[in-house]
């Protein structure tokens, strides 16, 4: 097998590489960002008293999750600047095009998951807490939050990792992360091996990191968890409060 190991730790250390590693990240945080803060908000509307919420809800979880991330990228970077004019100015780069598709994307599957969390929570505690006389924005980041975070944490973790891989479907639409510059020095050098084989050492690395930093998550929330059990919804909602 014709493996140069000088070649490989070349790779691993080339600021090419490096920065589309940086690139890979930040769009990965930011359409994660911007997907959960929108799958929240589509969440919230699956669980609508009023029918035409539910139904405009449930048609966008329809629609995203049944065509594939990539042929939206292509959308948004192609087809979205001829439908809306704004989207020609100068601010919508490669970068923003994927962080729109990507988010778009995410946003479908962590509503079902936001959607699963709420319904796990006993409808108890909200109704002990507006007894207690706190306002609904209170008694969401004070009661419902912190058990919501507990029980997605697990499945919006996968879907993180999912988006870190997905982040590598920006490269058809010339957006420089680590799988682009990687095809990029592949071309001019003709060694595959090596630089890709440092790429995949690269997102087993912020792969490993993340499960990290949710074994953390996990581990925080489960002690709130642990602190409330076995208690009435009031007594819950009262050390919930107190715990925060």
């Amino acid at each position: 097998m014709d493996f140069k190991p000088s070649v490989f730790f070349e790779a691993l250390t080339s600021p090419a590489f490096i920065d589309g590693v940086r690139i890979t990240i930040l769009l990965t945080v930011v359409a994660m960002a911007f997907g959960l803060a929108l799958g929240l908000v589509v969440a919230l509307l699956r669980a609508s008293p009023w029918a035409p919420l539910r139904a405009v809800a449930w048609g966008y979880i329809w629609v995203f999750r049944a065509i594939p991330a990539l042929v939206w990228l292509l959308f948004v970077w192609d087809a979205l600047p001829q439908l809306v004019p704004a989207f020609k100015g100068d601010w919508f780069s490669a970068f923003a095009a994927a962080t729109i598709a990507l988010a778009m994307n995410e946003a479908a599957y962590a509503a079902e998951v936001f959607r699963g969390g709420l319904l796990s929570i006993d409808e108890g505690q909200r109704l002990a807490a507006r007894a207690l006389g706190m306002p609904p924005s209170r008694v969401f980041t004070k009661v419902i939050a912190p058990q919501l975070i507990r029980v997605t944490i697990p499945p919006l973790s996968n879907d993180f990792i999912t988006m870190l891989k997905l982040t590598s479907l920006a490269s058809v639409i010339s957006l420089q992360e680590l799988l682009a510059r990687t095809q990029t020095l592949v071309a001019s050098t003709f060694r595959f091996v090596e630089y890709f084989s440092a790429a995949a050492i690269y997102y087993l690395v912020l792969v490993s990191i993340f499960m990290v930093i949710q074994a953390q998550l996990e581990r925080r929330f489960v002690w709130i968890s642990r602190q409330t059990a076995g208690t009435s919804a009031l007594s819950r909602v009262r050390q919930l409060t107190a715990l925060r």
